[in-house]
């Protein structure tokens, strides 16, 4: 997963790490260890990529290496 990409999407779309954790659930200090690990489920991902209106969705959780 590409953290820096979603933290971008993010900004783009005024969307704060606290918003984002409501979003999807949970505690804005989960969110915080969820990102620096990043790793998120499957039901998280496809939450964030609804909420934030990702386009291309595998350049941030599928990132070539």
């Amino acid at each position: 997963m590409d953290v820096n990409k979603l933290r971008g999407v993010m900004a783009e779309r005024g969307c704060t790490q606290r918003k984002l954790a409501s979003a999807l659930g949970i505690s804005d200090k989960t969110l915080y260890n969820k990102m620096k690990r990043g790793v998120f489920g499957t039901d998280e991902v496809g939450k964030m990529i609804e909420y934030l209106s990702i386009s291309n969705p595998a350049d941030i959780f599928l990132p070539q290496k």
